[in-house]
């Protein structure tokens, strides 16, 4: 049940803004970002997801394009066995080839960025559909874009609107996390939690890590990484590349 929040320029020719909270399983081996994939897809850089191999977040830095996955729930009749890693979608679309048809996997949401603009690809296990990002603040989570059945977008959204232009330059993502911190005073398995824990509904999930990127513009993308203290708690974060 990640959560990304996304600031698409009204100037096309200044960059998308991205800040990514990753929950994940933390006995689940992860690489932090690098470039994991040298023969597939050279020059790509991303979060590394040992097990299976693919990536959370990807980024081709070339070809200004980001892409970050998030799950969701779908209705697909499929087995476990039968159901292929969602992990490749990341790197496939920076790749620039988006899925199509009925995909061989869970249900998931997929931010993909790139000069073109920025649009969520979700599949439930029925549909595969498109949400062009117009320009404004946008939050993702495990179901719609800007959902209002979403407790933390329809809590934290407005305040990420608000901050989202007060810096620019390097460091502009500081105001971003500041409400982040203010959202941490929450108890992690409160429904409007940004930064989550979610054991009690029997899921092994905690908040891990904080991406923030800068997609477009005259900087191509710029993607920084940074570890929370412990899972499902935030502590203060020095995004690095």
């Amino acid at each position: 049940m990640c959560t990304v929040i996304v600031r698409v320029p009204e100037d096309a020719s200044e960059p998308t803004r991205i800040v990514a909270i990753r929950d994940e399983d933390p006995n689940r081996p992860w690489n932090r970002l690098g470039p994991w994939w040298p023969d597939a897809y050279p020059g790509v850089i991303g979060v590394h997801d040992v097990r299976a191999g693919g990536a959370w977040l990807a980024a081709d830095p070339a070809a200004s394009r980001l892409a970050v996955l998030l799950n969701r729930a779908d209705s697909s009749p499929l087995a476990d066995d039968a159901v292929t890693s969602r992990g490749v979608l990341p790197l496939e679309a920076v790749a620039g080839r988006a899925p199509e048809g009925a995909p061989p996997t869970r249900g998931f949401n997929l931010l993909d960025v790139s000069p073109a603009g920025a649009r969520v690809i979700s599949w439930d296990g029925e549909a595969l559909r498109e949400s062009v990002l117009s320009p404004g603040t946008h939050m993702i989570a495990h179901d719609d874009l800007d959902d209002s059945r979403t407790a933390r977008i329809t809590h934290w959204l407005p305040q990420f609107a608000a901050v989202a232009d007060e810096e620019s330059g390097d460091g502009w993502w500081r105001t971003w996390l500041e409400v982040i911190e203010r959202s941490a005073e929450l108890e992690a398995t409160d429904d409007r939690a940004l930064i989550r824990d979610h054991r009690h509904l029997g899921i092994p999930t905690l908040s891990l890590l904080v991406c923030v990127a800068s997609v477009g513009g005259a900087g191509g993308v710029d993607v920084r990484y940074a570890d929370l203290p412990a899972p499902g708690r935030w502590g203060p974060l020095t995004p690095t590349a």
